[in-house]
């Protein structure tokens, strides 16, 4: 996985310093001292963090990174460094992102949000890192003070789009749903809190598939439409990965751009997961 993982980031650093090379005007200017680290080592060190099963960078990268990872970064840095050269590898790893671990819409995808807890909403007023960015937001099971992630995959369980708000943004935002689907056609599963924006994605389009409140009217439903919304759990399977396998949530963050590190590590590192939670539909024609 390692070596995997390694490949694929060197590679595209290449492809990014051949395409800033071709758009520079004269030769380029040394603005400061030569990391020790290279970059495709330094994205490498980030992703492979969220397989190693620890919960601590600090611990991850004293105890694992420079002592196992001796003989495959032979180059290594401090601990204070490293963190500094993270700060350069969040646009290449937000890049990457974009262009290689999305998957592409196959026709049906689920929508959802989860939340990214910064502290506890009574230390909301002391939290200093994401003061006037983070807000206060809730959900069925509480309040809590942070950030929400909406995002859509398609029924193999790739991600398709994402967009990261604050936490008092409600599902059924426009510009965020419009934003986070825009390249979704076909069938759309959601739960309650979409039915809002039924029409708007109607008029795209796209058939909104979602239960019904308390207080609506029951409609039949086509059978096939039933059976795809009994596997809209899929969704919170791959939350449940993102959380528990993955650490794209901690309140240990320093930095907003460590933050952002972690959040597009954790991504691309569930990108290269093998066994996404997925599912198969067939349907049968007559």
């Amino acid at each position: 996985m390692l070596i995997d993982i390694f490949c694929n980031f060197d590679d595209f650093c290449k492809l990014l310093d051949k395409e800033f090379s071709d758009k520079l005007i004269g030769p380029a200017k040394n603005s400061g001292r030569k990391p020790t680290l290279t970059l495709s080592e330094v994205m490498t060190i980030s992703v492979y963090y969220q397989f190693s099963g620890f919960k601590n960078f600090k611990t991850y990268y004293l105890n694992h990174v420079q002592k196992t990872l001796r003989h495959e970064f032979p180059k290594q840095v401090s601990y204070n460094r490293f963190v500094e050269l993270m700060g350069d590898a969040i646009l290449p790893l937000m890049l990457f992102f974009q262009l290689f671990a999305k998957g592409e819409c196959t026709g049906i995808s689920i929508i959802d949000s989860f939340v990214l807890k910064v502290c506890h909403p009574k230390r909301e007023y002391s939290h200093k890192v994401f003061k006037n960015i983070a807000k206060k937001g809730k959900t069925s099971v509480g309040w809590f003070y942070g950030f929400k992630v909406h995002f859509v995959i398609n029924n193999c369980g790739e991600i398709i789009d994402i967009q990261l708000t604050p936490g008092n943004v409600a599902d059924n935002d426009k510009i965020v749903a419009a934003a986070v689907t825009k390249n979704i056609f076909g069938k759309l599963l959601g739960d309650k809190g979409y039915i809002g924006l039924f029409k708007e994605f109607y008029e795209r389009g796209i058939q909104l598939i979602h239960k019904i409140k308390s207080n609506m009217k029951n409609k039949l439903m086509d059978i096939w439409d039933k059976i795809l919304l009994k596997k809209r759990g899929t969704i919170e399977s791959v939350i449940n990965v993102l959380k528990n396998t993955f650490n794209i949530e901690h309140t240990r963050h320093r930095s907003k751009t460590n933050f952002l590190v972690n959040i597009f590590s954790s991504l691309i590192a569930y990108n290269f997961k093998e066994n996404k939670p997925s599912f198969a539909f067939l349907k049968l024609e007559n």
